[in-house]
């Protein structure tokens, strides 16, 4: 990707005059919690969040279930992941030309009614082509959805309320998958995945209820000689493609994510079935959830000044569980790796959540964002989809082995630009 030399020679603790945090007036504060606005969406969130953090035991599960067949897994994974790859940056358009609560009351609509659906065909064991359209329209509303969300938080809150936010955020989202994944596996166990699939389905219908008592101030009007929403794309690609910090760490993900994507969800389920069971895998996840709800605690009070070689250094933590699936360990330690991979996951997730929010200019969050999560998402469906042929060929450890060593080393490659090492956060947080 093209990178001029005079943004690789920026220093990012000086950003442009327009990447200001954004101000204290309106919804946005430095405490959040004080903030109507943000309570309504930490609400909303907390309740879709609860739904999701079931959802892809119980989807794996239950396509098990009804299909006993792990290309028919990855198919539908696979049929969700490409829309809503392929919509994120429109989605990132979308955010930053119109009011985000409104965009995600309409987007969580959509995806309560689509993963209805989804639940009523894995409760009647319906054919599972049924399954395909109905995941793909629930891909396109929540690639629609990332880059509102990623943008948002901006709108609520201010400075240092901007990680206190994110830490808050974070800590919902782990505690929901602390218990989802549990209570996921005993659905599952015990009456079938299409429920854990309704009670996501519910959620997303709730959180759209909450999100509709969040009212954002109304944007400016728009000038005659205002850009198109193509020139406001090309706008967003060109500040994304010009900052090594930011598509430096999204290539790093594009690895990371192809091979985790892969092989924990792929062939971890897989794999689980018939060794510790739907129960044992819904423990290692929720043991997981543990970890990164520890870190995101932590990281509502605690300020690292230069946060990114840390943040990158400890994912690489993240690679260790998938070495460990494909060596046939047994539940307690992969529990135990899982529980550091947590860690190590939140702690890297509100470092780059704050750095996003900090550094990039507020007009441009959802546009940059939406290329961040797209690049990085791109591979995922060439690693669902190759991880069960690669296993089958070469076999499950190999696969684990190999590409849990590629993940990690390609945590640590974005380090090597001097620009991102030298990135702070909370710079005005006093």
């Amino acid at each position: 990707m093209p990178a001029s030399d005079a943004s690789e020679d920026r220093d990012p603790e000086q950003p442009d005059g327009d990447a200001s945090p954004v101000s204290t007036t309106g919804p946005a504060s430095r405490q959040p919690l004080r903030s109507a606005a943000f309570r309504w969406f930490l609400a909303g969130q907390s309740i879709s969040m609860a739904g999701s953090a079931m959802s892809p035991l119980a989807l794996a599960f239950g396509v098990l279930q009804v299909t006993g067949s792990a290309a028919w897994l990855s198919a539908v994974s696979t049929a969700a992941l490409v829309p809503m790859v392929a919509t994120l940056l429109l989605g990132g358009g979308i955010a930053d030309r119109h009011r985000r609560d409104t965009v995600l009351r309409l987007t969580s609509l959509g995806a309560g009614l689509t993963q209805a659906g989804v639940a009523f065909l894995l409760l009647a064991h319906q054919n599972p082509m049924f399954l395909l359209p109905l995941s793909a329209l629930n891909g396109i509303f929540q690639g629609l959805t990332k880059p509102a969300l990623r943008g948002i938080v901006s709108n609520l809150a201010a400075g240092r309320g901007i990680q206190q936010a994110s830490s808050l955020l974070a800590s919902v989202r782990n505690a929901t998958r602390i218990l989802g994944p549990t209570a996921a596996g005993l659905l599952t166990a015990s009456v079938g995945g299409g429920w854990a699939i309704a009670a996501d389905a519910a959620s997303f219908l709730l959180a759209a209820a909450f999100f509709a008592r969040m009212s954002l101030p109304d944007l400016p009007p728009r000038s005659d000689g205002a850009p198109t929403m193509i020139g406001e794309l090309r706008e967003g690609w060109g500040y994304f493609s010009s900052t090594p910090w930011i598509w430096t760490v999204t290539s790093a993900f594009a690895v990371f994510n192809a091979v985790n994507m892969g092989v924990w969800q792929i062939l971890g389920p897989v794999m689980a079935n018939d060794t510790i069971g739907a129960e044992g895998w819904g423990l290692v996840l929720s043991t997981r959830g543990v970890g990164a709800l520890l870190a995101g605690v932590v990281m509502v009070k605690l300020t690292v000044r230069r946060p990114m070689v840390p943040a990158l250094s400890a994912m690489t933590l993240g690679a260790v569980p998938l070495i460990l699936l494909g060596t046939g360990a047994n539940t307690f330690w992969l529990a135990a790796t899982a529980f550091a991979a947590g860690v190590a996951s939140e702690f890297f997730t509100v470092v780059w959540e704050t750095v996003h929010n900090t550094h990039v200019p507020q007009r441009l969050i959802s546009r940059v964002g939406a290329h961040d999560e797209f690049w990085s998402f791109v591979p995922i469906p060439i690693g669902q989809l190759s991880t069960p042929l690669l296993a089958a060929t070469f076999g499950t450890v190999a696969v684990a082995v190999t590409g849990g060593t590629v993940a990690a080393v390609a945590m640590l490659v974005p380090l090597l630009v001097p620009s991102l090492r030298r990135i702070e956060i909370n710079r005005d947080s006093e």
